[in-house]
């Protein structure tokens, strides 16, 4: 059994700590849904520290306004935006050929939660096109861009919601079980969890790691499909491993780590939680990681399901 890898930073840390006197100057950055929660807070720390930063978001209109205020508070121009609807394989794609040069660092860090009952126009179930099968389109849309930078990073955002349910191939997208959003909330994180265990698998010769995190809970846009009782109830049965609300900037922390920091070089593989990789999942909490969605088995059939269906 290999070594756990640990940080000396947790919780409790921000974006900005977590890349301090680190140089990203010269290196290029995608955040999807850079224009709210976490993903402004991730956008912003890369470019505090100089990297040219796409945020690729559905709102165009809230990306200026990020951007804007982004360039304001870093002094960095080079923050731009551009349109990405993950529900929509066609945006996918215009994204990831809108150009060739050298990507560094892909942050999939947008997403839905706990969604009514909504279809695709292809009939995927919403929360897995979106958290997942956009995901997968676009980074391996964008493989030969990362391929270029010569050690890109691939940062995967899932959530503890992934001990809700593995990836149920026999019916992902519910067309025969009755629908239940957190199950297919749930299904789409371990998803994203399996994405970065067989995409470093397979790239990784390349130069390219993938990681996933569990951000912590954070109160974002991301609930808008929750009411406040819902979230009530959902904390008072979480059992052990509740923790407190996070700030955004401390909610962004473990993705800039796995985009940025130096403590992890050839790292991936891994799913991590409070800025380290996290420990199995035990009966009854609410934390660490279920084997299942580090089950190298099923992230290969994972990958050819989802190359499937996406091509």
């Amino acid at each position: 059994m290999t070594e756990r890898i640990t940080t000396p930073f947790g919780a409790e840390s921000t974006a900005e700590q977590v890349v301090h006197g680190v140089d990203l100057t010269g290196k290029r950055a995608v955040v999807t849904g850079g224009a709210s929660g976490i993903g402004v807070e991730t956008a912003r720390a890369l470019a505090a520290h100089g990297a040219e930063v796409v945020l690729a978001v559905r709102d165009t209109t809230a990306g200026e306004r990020t951007a804007e205020d982004i360039v304001a508070t870093t002094g960095n121009k080079q923050v731009t935006v551009a349109h990405l609807d993950l529900a929509d394989l066609a945006s996918v794609r215009a994204l990831a050929e809108q150009s060739d040069e050298p990507l560094h660092i892909l942050v999939n860090n947008a997403g839905v939660m706990a969604t009514p009952l909504r279809r695709t126009g292809n009939g995927w179930e919403l929360q897995f096109a979106t958290n997942h099968l956009g995901h997968f389109a676009l980074t391996t849309g964008l493989l030969p861009r990362l391929r270029k930078a010569g050690g890109a990073r691939v940062v995967s955002v899932a959530s503890s919601a992934h001990l809700r349910s593995p990836v149920v191939f026999d019916d992902i997208h519910f067309e025969r079980r009755e629908y239940e959003p957190w199950s297919a909330y749930g299904q789409s994180k371990t998803a994203n969890i399996l994405f970065a265990v067989e995409a470093t698998r397979r790239w990784s010769g390349d130069g390219i790691f993938v990681n996933s995190l569990h951000p912590g809970s954070i109160r974002t846009g991301l609930q808008r499909h929750v009411t406040d009782e819902e979230i009530a109830r959902l904390r008072a049965s979480a059992g052990v491993g509740l923790t407190e609300w996070k700030t955004v900037e401390q909610g962004a922390a473990t993705s800039v780590l796995l985009a940025a920091s130096p403590l992890l070089d050839h790292v991936g593989g891994h799913y991590f939680e409070d800025c380290d990789e996290a420990l199995p999942n035990q009966p009854g909490t609410r934390f660490g990681v279920a084997a299942y969605a580090l089950d190298p088995e099923a992230a290969a059939r994972l990958w050819d399901v989802s190359v499937a269906s996406v091509r």
